[in-house]
């Protein structure tokens, strides 16, 4: 669009110049036909002199036309070129206009500016998104956008583009960080997988006299509420570059292969309705959302960017869309590692401990219907404990024979089961006694489906039971899994995971 609009404005000026230059050739004429007359006198020398005289008068134009094209041409093509390689932040190339973002005080037109690469006309799977600000201690941007490169395979490259939001008005500490982070990550910039873009100050609502709501202190309203816009020019930006959309802050550390294991949750999803998945229990880190939600966020923050900060502001905006519950899944893909925060530099020691930097081994789970006659507590449901999501099921105190059955859609082939009861602030409710089965030959009963046969894989030690490799200790396709109590038990039981993990049989 850039370069379209530079030849454009090259055209204008030519024709300018065509024109200044018809009106002087004009008056040349004029002055010549008075010569001509003179001439006419001395017809000797009018046949000696025209031929020389339209030589000159070509050469001219031709001169004036070589001088237009290789001087103003090239000379504009020099300075886009020394231009170019560096973004500069006074550069009026504005790249992405989005009109009427919101009608909160009528129409806001918001335009972005390139810092520093440039998106690819294919969409990709997921586009990570961070916003950053001068901090008064510590930066970490460099560290983030590392991370989330080293942690992704190639394969896994091919489906991402990161884009960083340099959402800080000192603009000589913006171009600053562009010259770092284009020489640091020079090939991922030309690959199109990292964008850095800025909105200008001139775009920003007032973020002076704000409400002090929840007696922040003027300076924190002011930090908080420039952030929510940050986020929310972030958040339009990003609208139709791929299918997700995933939210991190500026100083996050990345688990390996994070896109393989946040794939298989979505796939997992698949028919369900969702808004928000969230992949660390932190702040703004890890949050996923539909690519075509964002227009809405983005407005959203806006409308209420100084009434709260922006985490509550996302739990608003996931309640209004139906989605009343969190969901977050373990372990976490993400982690935050700044020491320091972007507000007035202070001490920031939240970590995640649910964080685990190889979760490229998250389990399958594959679709089932789940059973149990144990007395539910509640809605903590059996569906709870065969989700990968941060919930669980919570039983009154089982007896001995009671179960709890997983019966798969279809048979399948297991490689590893893990199971974990109890959890850190109720740590006697655990199955105290219990083995751990699997059977096959699927039958129908009035309270719902079991296997006919079973064979155990282990018993419960300390609340948790771990079978690996049992595809060399199983012969069928299993088509149930079955936790049998073994004890009665007055502790009530959690069952706070079960954990699948499968293989494909080598005819599929």
């Amino acid at each position: 669009m850039y370069i379209d609009k530079t030849f454009s404005a090259i055209n204008d000026a030519y024709c300018i110049y065509l024109c200044i230059f018809a009106g002087a050739i004009s008056n040349y004429i004029s002055v010549m036909r008075l010569l001509w007359k003179y001439l006419d006198k001395m017809r000797c020398f009018r046949k000696r002199l025209t031929i020389p005289f339209l030589g000159i008068l070509i050469t001219c134009l031709l001169f004036v036309n070589l001088y237009m094209e290789d001087g103003y041409v090239l000379e504009e093509d020099k300075r886009q070129l020394r231009e170019t390689p560096t973004h500069q932040l006074n550069s009026e190339r504005y790249v992405h206009t989005f009109k009427d973002l919101s009608n909160f005080s009528g129409a806001i037109n918001v335009t972005y500016r390139y810092l520093a690469g440039s998106p690819l006309p294919r969409k990709r799977y997921l586009t990570i998104g961070l916003s950053s600000v001068k901090r008064k201690r510590g930066n970490y941007v460099l560290e983030t956008i590392k991370s989330i490169f080293d942690q992704s395979s190639y394969e896994e490259l091919k489906e991402i583009v990161v884009v960083v939001h340099l959402a800080e008005f000192d603009l000589a500490w913006c171009e600053s960080l562009v010259q770092d982070i284009t020489r640091k990550f020079a090939h991922h910039v030309i690959a199109g997988r990292l964008l850095v873009i800025h909105a200008p100050e001139d775009y920003y609502p007032v973020l002076d006299g704000l409400k002090r709501n929840y007696n922040d202190p003027e300076d924190r309203v002011r930090f908080r509420s420039k952030q929510n816009v940050d986020y929310a020019f972030l958040l339009n930006f990003c609208s139709n570059l791929s299918d997700y959309y995933m939210m991190l802050e500026d100083d996050v550390r990345c688990s390996k292969n994070f896109l393989t294991a946040m794939k298989k949750v979505v796939t997992s999803r698949e028919g369900s309705y969702w808004v928000t998945l969230e992949f660390s229990k932190l702040g703004y880190i890890g949050k996923l959302y539909h690519s075509n939600d964002l227009p809405r966020l983005a407005r959203f923050l806006l409308m209420f960017y100084q009434e709260m900060p922006c985490d509550w502001l996302l739990i608003h905006f996931r309640g209004l869309l139906a989605q009343k519950d969190v969901i977050r899944f373990k372990p976490s893909l993400f982690q935050h590692m700044g020491y320091y925060s972007s507000y007035k530099g202070a001490e920031n020691k939240l970590k995640d401990d649910d964080f685990e930097e190889d979760s490229f081994d998250i389990p399958d789970n594959p679709p089932a219907s789940l059973y149990t006659n144990i007395n539910v507590f509640e809605n903590y449901d059996a569906t709870k404990a065969y989700s990968s999501v941060d919930e669980y099921f919570w039983g009154k105190s089982p007896s001995t024979g009671d179960f709890f059955i997983i019966v798969f859609n279809k048979s399948t082939k297991i490689t590893k089961i893990k199971i974990t009861t109890g959890t850190d602030d109720r740590q006697n409710d655990i199955l105290h006694h219990g083995v751990l089965e699997v059977g096959e030959k699927v039958i129908g009963t009035k309270k719902g489906k079991k296997c006919s046969t079973y064979i155990t894989l282990g018993e419960f030690k300390n609340g948790q039971v771990e079978a690996q490799e049992i595809e060399h200790k199983i012969t069928f396709d299993i088509e149930c899994v079955r936790i049998v109590v073994t004890a009665s038990q007055k502790e009530w039981l959690i069952i706070r995971s079960i954990s699948l993990w499968t293989t494909q049989p080598p005819n599929q």
